[in-house]
């Protein structure tokens, strides 16, 4: 699944050179770039952690480009997006903000449905990355088949191989996820 969260999210990924003419834009309009990062891609999760500082001062592509590959170096299997803040009175405002890192793989989320009185349904959604603590998410499989690498623990697997139950109005348990109550997408 393909997380759509901002500018540009319907369309394939943008190049480093498509990156900097969208920095190019936002510097010219006088917009001061920013940078944030996270592992929990949920729509309602809008305080991603800040790479560094807002750039108000950056006035050169190139720099911010080089704080966007500190980021993607630092963090590769993140999602990283990059922010056009306008710092205008009277707008003070989020002007362009776009994905420009994944992880490789995107795992989607789970649809939660549940009874209350009257009949009345209420759905939240879970992400399945978030069935791995922070740290531990999008990293393969592959990564963990020797034991656990340097500085890690064996709770990240354990994790992610548990897999999912959830109890239906009826009682009965939904395993992996994927069923009447919820589809992977």
């Amino acid at each position: 699944m393909r997380i759509t969260q901002g500018t540009f999210s319907f369309l394939p990924d943008l190049s480093d050179a498509d990156i900097g003419a969208q920095i190019d834009y936002a510097l010219r309009q006088g917009w001061a770039c920013s940078i944030e990062f996270t592992d929990d891609p949920h729509p309602r999760n809008m305080y991603w952690e800040m790479w560094g500082l807002p750039m108000f001062d950056m006035h050169d592509a190139a720099g911010v480009l080089r704080e966007l590959n500190g980021c993607r170096d630092a963090y590769p299997s993140h999602y990283i997006k990059l922010n056009a803040f306008d710092s205008t009175r009277g707008f003070e405002t989020m002007r362009l903000s776009f994905i420009v890192n994944r992880p490789p793989d995107e795992p989607g989320f789970h649809l939660d449905r549940g009874e209350s009185t009257g009949r009345r349904q209420h759905y939240s959604i879970r992400g399945y990355a978030t069935d791995a603590p922070g740290g531990h998410r999008y990293v393969s499989h592959a990564d963990h088949s020797g034991g656990a690498q340097q500085g890690e623990s064996d709770l990240g697997e354990s994790v992610r191989s548990a897999p999912h139950r959830s109890e239906s109005i009826h009682g009965e348990s939904d395993r992996g996820g994927v069923g009447r109550h919820g589809a992977r997408a």
